[in-house]
């Protein structure tokens, strides 16, 4: 059986996940996963949807992730996850769902203005 890839994005980030069972070990960019993410908080965002459908140890995780920072590759990774959990098992998908992990967060960067120092930033009025 061909393993199928699922994307999960966040930010800039975007992360392609492949789930098979096995003993919980997550990899992420052919590196251990601690090694990966040195903050515990992203770790444990990245292990919420395992928690939430009492899954974890369950199934090994292989992430390729690119672009962005570590917060929003660890969301990506979340978001992959919980999709891959659902395709599985389709009674996890209630108690992801009210935990807003199956919601794809469209909060992005606002680009530069032109005259100005930054998006919203504005250089200092002089009025003589």
């Amino acid at each position: 059986m061909a393993d199928k890839i699922f994307v999960g994005r966040r930010k800039n980030a975007v992360a392609r996940i492949i789930l098979r069972n096995g003993s919980g070990k997550v990899t992420v960019n052919e590196r251990e996963f601690e090694n990966y993410f040195p903050l515990k908080d992203n770790r444990d965002d990245v292990l919420l949807p395992f928690v939430l459908t009492e899954t974890i140890g369950k199934y090994d995780v292989l992430v390729k992730v690119n672009g962005g920072g570590f917060s929003g590759q660890a969301e990506a990774i979340r978001l992959g996850i919980s999709r891959a959990l659902v395709s599985i098992n389709a009674e996890f998908r209630p108690s992801l769902k009210t935990e807003g992990l199956l919601r794809r967060d469209p909060r992005m960067v606002e680009r530069k203005k032109y005259g100005q120092p930054k998006a919203r930033k504005r250089f200092q009025f002089s009025k003589r």
